[in-house]
């Protein structure tokens, strides 16, 4: 009986973060993947498949235009593979490609001129953040945030904060001449420094008052148990509703908030990137397919919100990693058609087949190393030694 319980609780558990982890990634990919092909039709380009996940089909169907569109098996991401390509990753057949006769080359993606070929390419990371941008400008009109000003309720011993000076009533009005307006703002400023010293302008007793403090990386906990290295102060704001005020804003307001809020994700993003390369952050921190699914089934029982926060955030993210300049990325394409339009002609076909190959083996590492992060973190080798010892 217990062993039937246990399957029973392992399948709730299961299906309790597949089911938002799919929902998630893909809102996430049609969206990217929705940006390639919107421009890649307004500049003319057949477009033979809009795929969202690889492998083999589930289901699809064909449009007026011959475009299949189908759903695959491993939803790991997805293509859309235009006329002339020889893979999913839009490499061109050039064999093919060069007996094409010139009338019959106008919808052809490699065949466009180097603007359109670098519009359609850039299109799938900024259909991410400008999927992003609008979700969090939904949130902000219909579900509101609750905005705390930055008073310094408690310091705590022995922390950044006491070492720098400050004490209970201290108003945080700048940070590195930077106006903060929330304790919010100040949390995300402050959470997006890394160790670097930081000058707060506090007003205390009416007077305006410098101080220099240098966050500390700090293990947090959240609500889920999951272990977070963030910068933190060290002061505490006790919330309550005589001290925040709940904020709905007009949509105007909202996307405008929108666009600060995807900077902020894209910044914090950035500098942990950095970080790592700069040794102020740990890369164990870096999380896989695994980790997505773990935070998406956590965050789905919070709520509708907060799962489409999520996307909101991983669509940054997907955005921001496809702009790297990578072969088989889009940033790599577009590093591409940058030497291409430097030199005025493209570069040397091995000399590109050189590059997707690079460019594959770093995309393999890193999917690698990030399962392993996800395999670690979920604690799974102390789960099969525990079996056999």
């Amino acid at each position: 009986m217990d062993l039937l319980t246990g399957i029973g609780g392992f399948g709730e558990s299961l299906w309790g973060y597949l089911i938002p982890f799919l929902f998630v990634l893909t809102v996430v990919v049609f969206f990217h993947e929705l940006g390639h092909f919107t421009v890649a039709r307004l500049c003319g380009v057949k477009v033979d498949v809009f795929s969202v996940g690889f492998g083999k089909e589930i289901f699809g169907w064909n449009d007026k235009h011959g475009t299949r569109w189908k759903l695959s098996w491993i939803p790991l991401g997805g293509y859309v593979k235009f006329a002339g390509d020889e893979n999913a990753a839009s490499v061109p057949d050039r064999e093919r490609l060069a007996h094409i006769p010139a009338d019959e080359r106008a919808g052809l993606f490699y065949f466009k001129p180097l603007p359109q070929r670098a519009a359609v390419v850039a299109a799938g990371p900024v259909a991410n953040f400008l999927l992003a941008i609008l979700i969090f400008a939904g949130i902000f009109t219909f579900v509101g945030r609750t905005v705390a000003t930055a008073v310094v309720d408690e310091v705590n011993p022995d922390s950044a904060a006491a070492d720098a000076g400050f004490v209970p009533g201290d108003q945080i009005v700048a940070i590195d001449g930077s106006q903060i307006a929330s304790f919010e703002d100040m949390q995300r400023f402050v959470s997006t420094s890394g160790s670097k010293q930081l000058s707060f302008e506090v007003m205390r007793n009416g007077e305006r008052v410098t101080l220099l403090a240098t966050p500390r990386i700090q293990e947090v906990t959240d609500r889920f148990g999951n272990v977070h290295k963030i910068p933190m102060l060290g002061i505490v704001r006790q919330i309550d509703s005589a001290n925040v005020e709940f904020v709905r804003s007009d949509p105007f307001t909202a996307v405008w908030l929108g666009v600060e809020e995807t900077w902020f994700v894209t910044e914090r993003t950035l500098n942990y990137i950095g970080g790592i390369f700069t040794g102020t952050q740990d890369a164990d921190q870096l999380g896989g397919p695994l980790r997505i699914a773990q935070v998406s089934g956590q965050v789905a029982t919070i709520g509708f919100a907060a799962l489409i926060s999520m996307v909101a955030m991983l669509s940054v993210s997907i955005g921001l990693l496809n702009l790297f300049p990578v072969p088989m990325l889009d940033g790599g394409h577009l590093l591409y058609y940058a030497v291409e339009a430097v030199r005025g002609r493209p570069l040397g076909e091995q000399a590109q087949e050189y590059g997707f190959r690079i460019g594959l083996a770093l995309v393999m590492m890193l999917m690698v190393f990030a399962t392993w992060n996800d395999l670690v973190h979920l604690q799974v080798f102390a789960f099969l030694s525990g079996l056999f010892s």
